[in-house]
């Protein structure tokens, strides 16, 4: 292995992670073993860690906010440092991390695994919506606002119900449109839909960005009656009127000028997500690391940074051109083991990625549809037609997976699907 002697900066790592959540910590677990002790160090500030995938879960009454919640300093691997402190902004021609509380750290390799933030700032009227006590703004994608949903759902008597998928970068692109389902599950459960307008309102031409996944959703938000609009985008919310502003978008999701106001009872919002402040802040350098927006630029392939080879992104904070989910990070974390310990070794990096992500799309309290795709369309792990309603996918969302992101993916074990349906393909599968 090559080591620099590169030390200008108070503190070193040979290898630095940005980032204890799904990505962060499955590179720093397997790197941690793999390195000496001291070599890998992990930037990240919260002391608690979310399976954020069961937040769809837990908004739909299924399950308690704690059944996803671990302590941090438990799954942080021992053999790697924590250093509780935020990215301030990354300087890559010097190797250097910058920290909020003005810490220096340098590196020989850099792992960017921040994730991405929630921009409830971004759609006017949010935030007040969501700090009312009357549960009528809601979000599942908040650890401070998804115990709030299904309260909101009890309090539910009558009138219309309103979600919606943003005009920007999102991450689980299918959670809004989830939680839709189970509150129309619910109110079936307790004798009240009829006395309910559902409506889900989507940026996108169609309800599903896969045309084979979407095809089955459309028949069945028609079966359940909810009312799908598409191109329409939440820009501003009155939470004391209670009513919702959507601008209506062009093929190109551009405003055309035409406005549409929905009064509701009920709004459920998917918020627009942006990188984190320390890319924000790095994005201003101009050096070629981020794009414009703040997202680590990284070859959608190999998960290398176009730039500096001794840099990689993983999940929600790459420009990576798949939905941001956790099961893209399994895949992605399997690409940046081989790949980054090639470029430790001095070699070359190969194209191992191929876009793969997943999304368990829950329709009720017993069903759901689980959609695997990469770049090129649907690639299902199992034999069977994945797109049906089944109970058995719904027991994988709600029991299987979250045990497979504890114990596996975290611990650098998991690296996604493609050896098991392989196996399952009987060897005819990618």
């Amino acid at each position: 292995m090559k080591i620099s002697t590169f030390r200008r900066a108070k503190e070193h790592y040979n290898l630095l992670v940005l980032g204890a959540g799904a990505g962060g910590l499955a590179v720093s677990s397997h790197f941690s073993r793999t390195l000496p002790k001291g070599n890998v160090g992990i930037v990240e500030p919260s002391s608690v860690h979310y399976y954020q995938p069961g937040f769809t879960l837990v908004g739909g009454g299924i399950f308690p906010k704690s059944h996803f919640t671990r302590k941090e300093e438990l799954l942080i691997p021992s053999n790697a440092t924590w250093i509780k402190d935020s990215v301030g902004r990354i300087l890559p021609e010097k190797q250097i991390v910058e920290t909020l509380e003005g810490k220096e750290i340098s590196y020989n390799f850099l792992v960017v695994a921040t994730g991405v933030q929630l921009r409830f700032d971004l759609i006017e009227g949010l935030e007040d919506g969501l700090s009312m006590n009357n549960n009528k703004v809601i979000c599942t994608y908040s650890p401070n606002t998804v115990e709030q949903v299904y309260r909101a759902f009890e309090k539910f008597e009558k009138g219309r119900a309103v979600f919606t998928f943003p005009n920007a970068p999102i991450k689980c692109p299918g959670a809004p449109q989830k939680i839709c389902y189970l509150f129309d599950d619910y109110l079936r459960s307790t004798g009240k839909r009829e006395n309910a307008e559902i409506i889900y309102n989507t940026i996108l031409p169609r309800i599903f960005a896969i045309e084979k996944y979407s095809n089955v959703l459309t028949k069945y938000a028609e079966s359940k009656n909810i009312n799908v609009n598409y191109r329409t985008n939440l820009s501003k919310i009155d939470p004391i009127k209670r009513i919702a502003t959507f601008d209506i978008l062009n093929e190109s999701l551009l405003p055309t000028g035409e406005i549409k106001k929905m009064e509701y009872d009920l709004l459920h919002v998917g918020p627009p997500c942006s990188p984190v402040e320390g890319l924000i802040n790095t994005a201003k350098n101009n050096d070629g690391l981020t794009d414009k927006n703040g997202f680590i630029d990284v070859d959608k392939n190999t998960l290398q940074s176009k730039k500096y080879n001794s840099i990689f992104g993983i999940g929600d904070c790459t420009n990576f051109p798949s939905p941001k989910t956790a099961a893209a990070v399994s895949a992605h974390f399997k690409a940046i083991k081989y790949n980054l310990q090639r470029v430790m070794d001095g070699g070359s990096v190969k194209q191992i990625y191929d876009g793969y992500t997943s999304c368990p799309l829950v329709l009720s309290r017993n069903k759901c549809i689980l959609a695997e795709f990469n770049y090129d369309g649907p690639i299902e792990t199992t034999p069977f037609d994945q797109s049906k309603p089944s109970y058995i996918a719904f027991l994988g969302k709600a029991y299987g997976f979250p045990k497979l992101y504890w114990d596996y993916l975290l611990k650098g074990h998991w690296g996604g699907p493609a050896t098991i349906r392989k196996i399952l393909h009987l060897g005819m599968s990618k």
